[in-house]
């Protein structure tokens, strides 16, 4: 059983910055490729960003290109989302997930592991 957590959600004035974090248990973070998806009020929950096993190969949703970036550090079991020049409709719950299969998380089809998610709230 794998448990992620995140945090750094919050409110931020439109232009600004933030960076999410994902924690994962146990010592096999190493062994999942990872995704943040994001559900904004009565909106399906879309995936943002992901991210392979080693980091070496990433995605990132048009809608955020060129504004988020997708990280991970392995050593730490932590996942990151570094999101700039933040818009009103960036305004999500963000979620943190984990699966082996990067395809299936890129796909969002039968991910093994959710976190609770962290909100994000932008003003304009």
């Amino acid at each position: 059983q794998v448990q992620l957590v995140e945090s750094g959600g919050g409110l931020v004035q439109a232009g600004g910055s933030l960076r999410l974090s994902c924690v994962a248990s146990g010592r096999t973070f190493s062994t999942y490729a990872m995704a943040w998806f994001r559900q904004a009020p009565g909106k399906e929950r879309d995936v943002v960003a992901g991210i392979s096993r080693n980091g070496g190969t990433k995605f990132i949703a048009d809608s955020v290109k060129g504004r988020f970036t997708i990280s991970r550090d392995n050593a730490k079991n932590t996942l990151y989302l570094q999101m700039n020049s933040l818009k009103p409709e960036d305004t999500a719950v963000y979620y943190c997930a984990a699966d082996p299969q990067y395809g299936d998380l890129a796909a969002g089809r039968s991910i093994d592991y959710w976190g609770q998610g962290t909100q994000v709230t932008v003003s304009s």
